[in-house]
């Protein structure tokens, strides 16, 4: 089955909002070569509209251009865009299309679609939506150490806790983290008298 992997820039408190407004100073070599090991394997992108927007608004442009970066807006493109929306969409990026039905049907099926992985990025509702109901597998989270303060966190307040589980983790020269998370099972319950036993303990 193919995996959905969404790769988000996110600063030290959690905000998701406007990366191109705070996080240029911190993109270096090794953050290029962790966002392009996201798509790397991924012949599909899944993305929300204003993202799609963002990115039809640059990406064929800078491909016709012919930069530094045309080799990764050809690679983006390439690949078969997705965009969810409850809004009936027309497209001119080449390779892109409306998601239809239901989004959890719909991304449940496409998951069961032969293919490559499915990257996201940015999306945050979608991202949110795909946790809640478990069909997000992979989560990569680029923290900077930067506390913003305000803007939209990638977890906002609701009934149930989403848990997770490391999978790697690796620290940038710029003080950038890159997170690799999965979806995990609950914790379980647990209180203090549980946690006590493993403080250090007195010796007489």
């Amino acid at each position: 089955m193919r995996k959905i992997i969404a790769s988000l820039f996110i600063s030290l408190d959690g905000v998701v909002e406007a990366p191109d407004q705070w996080h240029f100073p911190y993109f270096n070599d090794e953050m290029g070569a962790a966002v392009d090991a996201t798509f790397s394997a991924a012949d599909t992108l899944l993305l929300g509209r204003k993202t799609y927007d963002s990115f039809a608004g640059a990406w064929p442009e800078r491909e016709a251009a012919g930069g530094e970066d045309a080799g990764f807006a050809k690679k983006l493109g390439d690949a078969r865009k997705i965009v969810v929306s409850r809004q009936d969409l027309s497209f001119t990026w080449r390779n892109s299309e409306q998601l239809k039905g239901g989004l959890v049907d719909a991304v449940t099926a496409l998951k069961g679609e032969p293919g490559g992985d499915i990257a996201m990025s940015g999306s945050v509702s979608v991202v949110r939506e795909l946790l809640a109901h478990g069909l997000l597998d992979e989560l990569h989270l680029l923290v900077h150490p930067t506390a913003l303060r305000k803007g939209m966190r990638l977890f906002d307040e609701g009934e149930s806790a989403v848990p997770l589980r490391l999978l790697s983790s690796t620290t940038f020269s710029t003080g950038v983290l890159n997170l690799v998370y999965a979806l995990a099972e609950a914790t379980g319950d647990a209180t203090y008298e549980d946690a006590k036993t493993h403080l250090p303990q007195n010796e007489e």
